[in-house]
């Protein structure tokens, strides 16, 4: 999405939850979309980290855009994306221990995301900072809720709950997300183990196309009835 598909801010980020979403439509990001939501937490921790990452390299890289020389342009930019990545990975570490052991490896792999870089490259260097910001917010958070979705159905079906474990992840002020929507649940296994990700990520995939179309269909008709009273 470039600046001319855009006439505010928050068109960059109203375009960026559905209509550009980083795994439901560039198919970005699959490696932790698929590995670490297990659970609806899991997902929602990996996405918040993410959006922050998105948020700060992009400002840092709006910032410089006219001072990067093109020669030496990707190099800057993934030093600045590992650099914003150590540090969320260090606080982490000290403030939410016990998501960290979950999320392991996978917070430092933030720094190989496409989704990341790619934001930087055609994005950030054409476009002043608010906007940039925006944009890194809007993708961000679209690929929280598609972390949490695919989380929270995967933990529904297998384990019968949603959010577990959150007071234990996140800290204590989070016990009130912790549900059990199936009380005595045997669980379906698949659900938890990695072919429960692709299956879910392919039914929302569906989902997506069958909104689209539906949201397309109603566009025309809107259309065509304007037309006919003009």
């Amino acid at each position: 999405m470039s600046a001319s598909n855009a006439a505010s801010p928050w068109s960059y980020f109203n375009a960026a939850l559905w209509d550009y979403n980083v795994a439901l439509v560039q198919m970005l990001a699959l490696c932790p979309a698929l590995a670490v939501t297990t659970t609806a937490t899991n997902g929602l921790g990996m996405g918040l980290a993410t959006t922050l990452v998105l948020m700060c390299t992009n400002a840092i890289i709006s910032s410089m855009r006219h001072t990067i020389s093109p020669e030496v342009r990707n190099p800057v930019m993934i030093g600045v994306i590992a650099g914003v990545v150590t540090l969320i990975d260090m606080l982490m570490n000290a403030w939410t221990h016990e998501l960290y052991k979950v999320l392991g490896l996978f917070i430092a792999l933030i720094v190989t995301n496409c989704a990341v870089l790619g934001r930087a490259e055609s994005f950030c260097l054409k476009n002043p900072v608010i906007p940039s910001i925006m944009d890194g917010a809007g993708i961000g958070i679209g690929f929280t809720w598609v972390l949490v979705l695919i989380g929270g159905i995967r933990e529904i079906l297998g384990s019968g709950t949603l959010f577990s474990q959150a007071s234990t992840l996140l800290g204590p002020n989070f016990q009130w997300m912790e549900i059990t929507v199936f009380h005595d649940y045997q669980g379906i296994l698949v659900a938890i183990l990695p072919p429960g990700a692709f299956i879910v990520l392919g039914f929302l995939l569906a989902g997506k196309r069958v909104v689209d179309r539906k949201r397309a269909e109603r566009r025309a008709r809107t259309h065509g009835e304007l037309v006919v009273m003009q």
